[in-house]
């Protein structure tokens, strides 16, 4: 039979010879399938800037639908959606301008943690006022006797591995 090529892009798979390969390489759905794929990672600016380019599809906006659907050269964005990407745009121009400038953008400052923080802790010594006892450790179901495993995979020793004196390591 021979080896087979499967391209990721379309999900199928075909004999692989130069003249299969070179005419499905060039056909019109992997092309589509390979434009959509990289779309996926396109960076908001990009899409703003292609989607602001283009006139709205009066179809899609009476209907919701439109027969081209990814191919239709018109764009499919409401406004609020428009806003909404260069809203975001606006976002990660400024996170990237203060990277620039070598400032750091933290989620939150020290106090906002550490009140976070004390507030976790406090609830949790509240929900426990039993003490916790471990958990004994135990093999996962399925497993061989523990007599079978190998050394690295059986449990250490209630008072943990003995050191040999005047071990040096390295």
């Amino acid at each position: 039979m021979g080896k087979r090529y499967f391209c990721d892009y379309c999900d199928r798979s075909f004999q692989d010879n130069l003249h299969n390969r070179k005419k499905h390489l060039n056909g019109v759905q992997h092309l589509r399938a390979k434009r959509l794929w990289y779309d996926l990672f396109r960076d908001a600016a990009a899409i703003l800037q292609e989607e602001q380019t283009k006139k709205p599809c009066r179809k899609f906006l009476q209907t919701g639908q439109c027969d081209f659907g990814s191919n239709c050269r018109f764009s499919h964005m409401t406004e609020q959606e428009l806003e909404k990407l260069s809203a975001q745009v606006q976002r990660e121009q400024r996170a990237k301008e203060l990277q620039q400038e070598g400032a750091d953008v933290p989620p939150g400052t020290i106090e906002d943690w550490l009140e976070k923080r004390a507030k976790r802790l406090s609830a949790a010594q509240s929900n426990s006022a039993l003490p916790e006892k471990p958990v004994p450790f135990q093999y996962p179901p399925g497993w061989p006797p523990v007599q079978d495993l190998p050394p690295s995979l059986q449990a250490p020793p209630a008072g943990g591995w003995p050191v040999p004196p005047k071990l040096q390591w390295g």
